[in-house]
């Protein structure tokens, strides 16, 4: 087997950091093309074969299987290098972008442009829920278990682990009566051609191994354990940041379905429940996130920065000091898991895939994840379109401002970035005209 040169890996995983625009699916599409096709490290297979297990998995699924690749082609270290470089420009380009709007977010131009993109936001999750839709249900008892997990949280509130585990345990029952209805979709690839690593000769640190399996889980369960620590022992079991590192590592567990999955339960969480920040707040930083290169999960780091600061006070530290460290410890507990994941469960992949008992439950907490969407749209729609509450008038600015949004991507499929960018020009551009 030729070995893919370490430096050239290296700086493909630098490249992708900064041109991995356009969610999960455009980055996928940017390493297939690249990694696939273009340079043949990987074939077409063993490449489907990475991102069927980590669409499995929770967590980002681009990042994972950005991991998982490295792993593949440079062992561990290779493996670190393409998980860390996805998401270290994206990490530093947001909290840039969360100082500057914290620290500058109440001018009126800024507040003008962001009146324009909080409605855009809007269409732009309606679309997530759409599409994904549109790709994971299939059949009346996918359908229901979405309509299910809309309800529990729309009219019941039910917190969104709960979701999670009662999807799961749908999927586990109903394998066994209606197998065909918990199915994934498949589809059709052609091959790329000869491949450096192909699915019939893997690497030989590709061989599974239960003792690789526990001293991966050791090391992420004590790198885990040092930290929460180290900042127990600093603020306290209930100071700002161990408790944001709490919060994110549950997250990080029980968010499947990708980036839009984990919204509604940060949401939950970070506004409802600790108060770091408000729904306005967390709109803006969705469309930060949705405008920054790498996984849309790194929204989180915005969440991190803004809550951190707006109680920098409580943790006796210089606002920017605390941003900076809440980014930092929020972005650590979210992507700890996802590294643990690949390196412990990656060279077991051969032995799981395909097994109904396992696939039916992830199945059924995807379709449930639909739900869960669409509910975060329904919640962003009243902050937005009633900010006064809804028995107050619409702001019929927002009203038609998200019109444009959704026809742009809905009919014209137009990019997320153009219709972010172009719906705050018209909040500027309303704000103006209204004096």
């Amino acid at each position: 087997m030729v070995a893919i040169p370490f430096g050239s890996a290296l700086r493909f995983w630098l490249k992708l950091g900064f041109i991995s625009f356009g969610g999960p699916a455009g980055q996928i599409a940017i390493m297939h093309q690249e990694l696939v096709e273009r340079r043949r490290w990987i074939s077409e297979a063993r490449f489907l074969h990475a991102l069927n297990y980590c669409m499995l998995l929770p967590g980002p699924e681009a990042q994972q299987l950005a991991t998982y690749i490295g792993w593949l082609l440079h062992r561990t270290w290779g493996g670190l290098i393409a998980g860390l470089l996805f998401i270290l420009p994206s990490l530093l380009i947001l909290i840039a972008l969360s100082y500057v709007y914290v620290a500058y977010g109440s001018l009126p131009a800024v507040a003008a442009l962001f009146s324009g993109i909080k409605p855009a936001v809007v269409a732009i999750v309606a679309l997530a829920a759409w599409r994904i839709g549109g790709r994971v249900i299939h059949g009346k008892v996918l359908a229901a278990i979405a309509l299910a997990a809309f309800l529990a949280l729309a009219v019941f509130a039910v917190p969104f682990p709960w979701i999670v585990l009662g999807a799961a345990l749908v999927g586990w029952l109903g394998a066994k009566r209606w197998p065909a209805s918990f199915s994934p979709r498949t589809r059709a690839h052609g091959e790329a051609g000869a491949a450096v690593i192909d699915d019939h000769a893997p690497p030989a640190h590709a061989a599974p191994s239960w003792w690789s399996l526990l001293r991966v889980a050791a090391i992420g369960a004590a790198l885990w354990l040092a930290v929460m620590a180290l900042l127990v022992n600093l603020q306290g079991a209930h100071g700002t940041l161990p408790q944001m590192g709490g919060f994110f590592s549950k997250a990080a567990l029980v968010t499947f379905g990708g980036a839009y999955a984990v919204l509604p339960y940060v949401n939950q969480g970070a506004v409802e429940q600790y108060g770091w920040l408000t729904t306005s707040q967390m709109i803006d930083g969705l469309a930060l996130g949705e405008t920054t290169p790498g996984p849309l999960i790194m929204v989180v780091t915005f969440v991190g920065y803004v809550g951190s600061w707006t109680h920098a006070a409580v943790q006796g530290l210089a606002p920017p000091v605390a941003g900076l460290a809440g980014a930092l410890v929020v972005t650590f507990f979210t992507f700890l898991p996802s590294f643990v994941f690949i390196f412990a469960g990656a060279p077991l992949i051969e032995a799981t895939r395909g097994r109904q008992l396992l696939v039916a439950p992830l199945t059924a907490i995807t379709a449930a994840v639909v739900g869960v969407i669409a509910n975060l749209a329904l919640y962003f729609a009243t902050h937005v379109f009633w900010p006064a509450g809804l028995r107050s008038t619409p702001d019929f600015a927002a009203l038609l401002i998200a019109a444009g949004a959704a026809v742009a991507l809905f009919r014209f499929r137009v990019g997320v970035i153009p219709v972010i960018l172009a719906c705050g020009a018209a909040g500027v551009a309303l704000r103006l005209m209204v004096g």
